[in-house]
C-alpha cells in the first residue's frame, strides 16, 4: 500500500525499490516546486515550444469557478427559452470530457439533455440532424483552434437548419472560430485558455459549458479538483506525484499497457483518458498505452506488460475480478470515488500524474508531433482524390503476434451498441488467443486521441482498420466535398501514415464483425 490517502496501490516489490528512488530523486531536484513554478526544463531545453505555455492547467479549476455564474445565466436563459437539448460538435479535448459528464451524470433535472456529436461518418450526423429536435437544440461549436476541420464541417451541415442564435463558440481567443461566431452572431462566444492543451481543457471552458448547460454539479466538480490541486502541491501525500512516479517507473520496466478498469457510474472514464495519456506519453518510440472498456478477463490472460488502473464505486461489480489480477502479480492501483462530482478530483490527478510521468519517460508532454501528418495526409487525398488502398491480410497482424506487442482496432464506423458488442468479442479472443493488449476507437476521434501514440510511440502495434460503405452520404455546405468523402479520406490518410512509419496495419470493409473473430 501507498501511503498516499487517495489511491491504494498493490505494486508487486521489484518494482518499488525503483518508484522509491524516484520519488527520493524526485525532492533532491525539487520535481513538484519547479512544476508549479512552471519550469519548462522537467521536459525539455529551455526555449522548447509547447512546454511553459502548456501549463494554466495547473490552478485552471480556481479561475474556472470565476465563470460558473456567467455560464448558469446562460443555461437559465436557455430553459426560459424553451430550449431542451444541447449538442456538443467537437473532437478530441474538445468533446471528450463532454462525454464522460454526459455518461456519468445522466440527465439532469435542471439542465438540457446533453449530447455529443464527434464524428465525420455521414450516417452519424444525419442521425442527430433527423433525431433532435432542432427548434429547441442548442449546438455547441468546440475548437480550441478554430479550425478543426470536424466540427466546422458538423457545423456547416446545422447551419442549414437552425438560426445561428441556437450556437454558442467554444474557443480560444483570436481563432478562426471566434470570427465565425461574432460573424454569424452566434448567442455566445466563451473562451478557453490559450496556455492550456486541448487533452489539459476538461475543467476549462471545452469541459465545463456544456456540463454547465447540461445542469450538472459543475460547482462540486470543481470543488474536488480544487482539493486535488491543493494535494498535489508538496512533496508529502502528493498522490499526483506518486501516481506520475509509478506509472512512468513500471512503464520503464515494461509495465506500459495502463488498462483502465473503471466501475459505474464513471465507466466512461478511459474514454477521456486515453487522449491524456496516449497523446502526453506516446513519442520518441516511448510512451504508456492506454486500454479503455477492453473485457476484464482472468489473470492468465495477460502478458506481463499490464497494469491496471481501477475507478473504484460503491456501485462497483469489478472489485472481485481485481482482486484476482492483484493476487496473480498485476500492479494494481486503485483510485476511490464517490460518484460523479469526484470527476474533478480523478481529472486533476489524472493530469498532474501524466505531467510527472513525462518527466520520468523524458518527454514533452505538451506537444504531439505526430497528429499533424495524418491531417497532412487527409488534405492531400480530399485535394487528389484518393490512389487506391491495399487492404492487406489479416494474418499481417497475426503472424508472431505476442507482448509486448499490442492490437489496435479502429472502426471509421458510425457509433452502435451492436459495433461495441462485436468489437469487444473480438477484444476478448485477442486477448484470450495472443495474450496482447487491444484498443479499440471509433475514426476520425481517435485521431485526435491515440493516433499520436500510435506513431510516435514504441513500434510494437499492429492495426486493423474498419471501414464500411455508407450507405448515404451528406452534402458539406460550401465544400466540395462530402461527409463520405471526408471520413474516407480521413481513413486513407490514417492507414498511409501508419503504413509509412513502417507498422502493420490492414483494412477490412466491414460486413460482420464476428466474422474477423471466427478468422482469428
Amino acid at each position: 500500500m501507498s501511503d498516499v490517502t487517495t489511491i491504494e496501490a498493490d505494486v508487486p516489490e521489484r518494482y518499488a525499490d525503483a518508484v522509491q528512488t524516484r520519488l527520493r530523486r524526485a525532492a533532491d531536484e525539487d520535481i513538484v516546486g519547479r512544476l508549479w513554478r512552471k519550469d519548462g526544463t522537467l521536459w525539455a531545453p529551455e526555449g522548447t515550444p509547447e512546454v511553459t505555455n502548456r501549463l494554466g492547467w495547473l490552478d485552471i479549476a480556481e479561475r474556472s469557478q470565476e465563470q460558473l455564474a456567467e455560464l448558469q445565466g446562460l443555461r437559465d436563459e436557455l430553459l426560459r427559452d424553451g430550449y431542451t437539448d444541447a449538442v456538443v460538435l467537437g473532437m478530441g479535448g474538445s468533446s471528450l470530457a463532454p462525454e464522460v459528464f454526459r455518461q456519468s451524470f445522466g440527465k439532469a433535472d435542471t439542465g438540457l439533455t446533453l449530447h455529443v456529436l464527434d464524428s465525420t461518418h455521414p450516417q452519424e450526423v444525419q442521425k442527430y440532424l433527423d433525431t433532435l429536435p432542432l427548434e429547441t437544440t442548442l449546438a455547441i461549436v468546440s475548437s480550441k483552434s478554430g479550425g478543426t476541420i470536424e466540427p466546422l464541417s458538423m457545423y456547416k451541415a446545422f447551419s442549414e437548419r437552425i438560426d445561428s442564435t441556437h450556437f454558442v463558440a467554444v474557443t480560444d481567443p483570436g481563432s478562426g472560430l471566434e470570427e465565425l461566431a461574432n460573424a454569424k452572431g452566434f448567442r455566445r462566444v466563451f473562451y478557453g485558455d490559450p496556455d492550456i492543451g486541448g487533452r489539459y481543457s476538461a475543467l476549462s471552458a471545452f469541459g465545463l459549458v456544456p456540463a454547465v448547460v447540461a445542469g450538472y454539479d459543475v460547482a462540486a466538480v470543481l470543488g474536488s479538483a480544487i482539493g486535488a490541486q491543493e494535494e498535489c502541491q508538496g512533496e508529502q501525500g502528493n498522490a499526483g506525484l506518486w501516481l506520475g512516479v509509478t506509472l512512468g517507473e513500471l512503464a520503464k520496466a515494461g509495465r506500459d499497457k495502463l488498462t483502465f478498469v473503471a466501475d459505474a457510474p464513471l465507466s466512461s472514464y478511459g474514454v477521456w483518458a486515453e487522449q491524456l495519456v496516449a497523446e502526453s506519453t506516446g513519442k520518441l518510440g516511448r510512451g504508456i498505452l492506454p486500454i479503455a472498456d477492453e473485457p476484464l478477463l482472468d489473470p492468465e490472460h495477460y502478458g506481463d506488460d499490464r497494469v491496471f488502473l481501477h475507478v473504484a464505486t460503491a456501485q462497483g461489480s469489478n472489485a472481485a475480478k481485481v482482486a484476482k489480477l492483484k493476487d496473480a502479480g498485476h500492479p494494481v492501483i486503485t483510485i476511490h470515488a464517490l460518484g460523479p462530482t469526484d470527476l474533478g478530483r480523478i481529472f486533476y490527478l489524472s493530469e498532474f500524474a501524466v505531467a510527472v510521468a513525462g518527466w520520468v519517460l523524458e518527454i514533452n508532454p505538451f506537444d504531439q508531433p505526430n497528429v499533424q501528418e495524418a491531417k497532412d495526409n487527409t488534405n492531400r487525398v480530399l485535394k487528389e482524390g484518393s490512389a487506391g488502398v491495399d487492404a492487406g491480410s489479416l494474418s499481417e497482424l497475426t503472424d508472431s503476434l505476442e507482448p509486448p506487442a499490442y492490437f489496435a482496432i479502429m472502426g471509421y464506423l458510425p457509433y452502435s451498441s451492436d459495433t461495441e458488442a462485436a468489437v469487444a468479442r473480438l477484444r476478448e479472443t485477442v486477448v484470450e488467443k495472443y495474450k496482447v493488449a487491444t484498443t479499440w476507437g471509433y475514426g476520425p476521434r481517435f485521431l485526435h486521441s491515440t493516433g499520436q501514440l500510435h506513431k510516435g510511440g514504441p513500434k510494437t502495434g499492429r492495426f486493423l482498420q474498419l471501414v464500411d460503405e455508407p450507405g448515404q452520404d451528406l452534402e458539406i455546405p460550401g465544400e466540395d466535398f462530402t461527409f463520405k468523402t471526408l471520413i474516407r479520406a480521413q481513413a486513407d490518410g490514417d492507414l498511409e501514415t501508419l503504413r509509412s512509419h513502417g507498422l502493420p496495419a490492414v483494412r477490412i470493409t466491414v460486413g460482420d464483425i464476428d466474422a474477423i473473430k471466427e478468422q482469428l
